[in-house]
C-alpha cells in the first residue's frame, strides 16, 4: 500500500498577490470591526504596509490572532433564543482567508458530490434540486437531521486531525489551531475557546465541510442518498425502516467519531408527502414554498423599513427593492411554487407603504395609491415579477413583465379601482 502524499510547503505560497486577493475577498464580504475597532476602510488606508506586516508574521510563524468579538443575534423571527457570532478583527479575517485559499484546493476535490455548501460552483438551489430529483425517483421517506450546536461543539482535535490528514505543513496547522483557540471577548471579559469553530469566522465553513466530509462518505458507503449544505442535511430513503437505520448510522458516526450528536427535538423521520423544511423552503409533494420562518423573517425586514412614523421616499423604496430582489432571487426559482404567496406579500408591502404615506391603514387609500403607481412612479419591484416559470423543455421565463404590473394586485386592490 503506497504512503499517502500530503500537501507540503504551503507557507511558501503566501505572497503579495495572495495577500491582496484575500483582502479583496474580505472587503467584498464587508462585516463589522472586531475587538480592535479597526474597520475595513481603516485597514485599507495603509493597505500595503498592513498586508506586508501580516505576510511576514504568517510566514515566520510569529502571527497571533486577536480574540473574537462576541455578539448574539436572534436564531429566528421573534425567537427568544440567540445565536452567538464571533467577529474577528479585519487583520485576522485576511489571515483566515489566506489560509482558506491555501486549503480549499486541497480539500474540495475530496468532498462528496452531494455536499453543496460553501464549495466553488455549488449552492443551495443545487442541494434542493438534488433532493427533488431523488423524490421523483421514488425516495419519498426523509430523515430530516439537525446536528446539535454544530459550530459551537466541534472538538478541536477532530478538526485538526481531519486537516492534518491532508496537510503536512506545520506552520499552516499551527495557524489553523490558533484561529480555533483565539478566544472571545464578551462584555469586556476574555473567554478561552476550547471547542467549536466560531460562526462568523472566514475559515469556519471550510472546516465544517472538512469534518462532515467523513459523515458524507460513511453514508455513501452504506448506500444512502442525501444532500448536505454545511451542517444542514437530509437523507432520503424508500421506507421508514431504512430511514431509521440511516439515523442510527448518523448518530454512531457523529458521536463515536466526530464528537457530535443529533438534536432529538429537531431530528425526525417524515415523508415528502407531509413535507419538511430544508434551506429555507418547505418541501412537499404538493408544494415547494417559503417556509413560515422565512416568510416571517422577510416580513420583519419589511416592517423595519416601513414604519409609519417615517416618510415614504425614494430611499425607502431603494432599500425595499434590495430586500425584495434578494428574497425573490432565492425563493423565485423554477422549482418553487411561491407565485401565489408572492402576490399576497406584494399586496401586503403596498398596504404598508400606503399606511406609511397616509399615516393610517385604510382600504379607501387603495384608490389614492393604485397598484400601477408603485411600479411606474416609485420604481418599486415586486416579488412576483422575479418568479421563474419553466416551459417543461429546460427554458424559463419571468412570470410577469415589468410593464404589466399595473394589472396585478390583491382582490381588494382590484375592487377598489372598479
Amino acid at each position: 500500500m503506497s504512503k499517502k502524499i500530503k500537501a507540503h510547503s504551503l507557507t511558501g505560497r503566501i505572497d503579495p498577490r495572495l495577500m491582496r486577493a484575500a483582502f479583496r475577498a474580505v472587503k467584498r464580504n464587508r462585516g463589522a470591526a472586531g475587538v480592535d475597532r479597526v474597520s475595513i476602510s481603516m485597514f485599507e488606508a495603509n493597505l500595503r504596509e498592513n498586508l506586508d506586516a501580516l505576510m511576514r508574521d504568517l510566514k515566520s510563524g510569529s502571527y497571533r490572532p486577536r480574540p473574537l468579538r462576541r455578539v448574539h443575534i436572534p436564531k429566528g423571527p421573534r425567537s427568544p433564543k440567540l445565536r452567538p457570532l464571533g467577529i474577528p478583527v479585519v487583520r485576522d479575517r485576511v489571515a483566515q482567508e489566506v489560509v482558506r485559499r491555501l486549503l480549499a484546493p486541497i480539500f474540495e476535490p475530496t468532498f462528496h458530490a452531494t455536499s453543496f455548501g460553501f464549495i466553488s460552483g455549488r449552492n443551495c438551489h443545487m442541494a434542493i434540486q438534488r433532493v427533488l430529483e431523488l423524490h421523483d425517483e421514488g425516495f419519498r421517506v426523509v430523515l430530516d437531521a439537525d446536528i446539535q450546536g454544530f459550530f459551537d461543539n466541534i472538538p478541536h482535535r477532530v478538526i485538526m486531525r481531519a486537516v492534518a490528514a491532508e496537510v503536512a505543513d506545520g506552520n499552516i496547522l499551527r495557524l489553523v489551531e490558533s484561529f480555533l483557540s483565539a478566544g472571545v471577548m464578551e462584555e469586556g471579559v476574555f473567554k478561552p475557546t476550547t471547542v467549536g469553530t466560531p460562526q462568523g469566522g472566514v475559515i469556519s465553513p471550510l472546516l465544517a465541510n472538512i469534518v462532515l466530509n467523513h459523515l458524507d462518505w460513511q453514508l455513501d458507503a452504506a448506500g444512502y442518498r442525501f444532500a448536505r449544505y454545511a451542517d444542514d442535511f437530509v437523507v432520503v430513503c424508500q421506507t421508514p425502516e431504512e430511514a431509521q437505520e440511516a439515523r442510527t448510522l448518523v448518530e454512531r458516526v457523529l458521536e463515536t467519531e466526530l464528537g457530535l450528536k443529533l438534536s432529538p427535538e429537531k431530528t425526525q423521520v417524515t415523508t415528502y408527502g407531509k413535507g419538511y423544511a430544508f434551506l429555507g423552503f418547505q418541501l412537499a409533494s404538493g408544494s415547494r414554498r417559503m417556509r413560515d420562518k422565512s416568510v416571517q423573517k422577510f416580513k420583519d425586514k419589511i416592517r423595519e423599513l416601513t414604519t409609519r412614523k417615517h416618510n415614504l421616499d425614494s430611499q425607502v423604496v431603494a432599500r425595499l427593492n434590495r430586500v425584495i430582489r434578494g428574497t425573490a432571487n432565492y425563493f423565485g426559482t423554477e422549482f418553487s411554487t411561491n407565485r401565489w404567496l408572492f402576490q399576497k406579500l406584494d399586496s401586503w408591502i403596498r398596504m404598508r407603504l400606503r399606511a406609511m404615506k397616509f399615516k393610517r391603514k385604510s382600504y379607501n387609500d387603495n384608490k389614492r395609491l393604485r397598484v400601477g403607481y408603485f411600479a411606474r412612479k416609485l420604481g418599486l419591484l415586486t416579488l412576483e415579477e422575479f418568479c421563474q416559470i419553466s416551459d417543461g423543455h429546460g427554458n424559463t421565463r419571468r412570470a410577469t413583465p415589468r410593464r404589466g404590473q399595473r394589472r396585478l394586485g390583491s382582490p381588494g386592490e382590484r375592487t377598489s379601482r372598479r
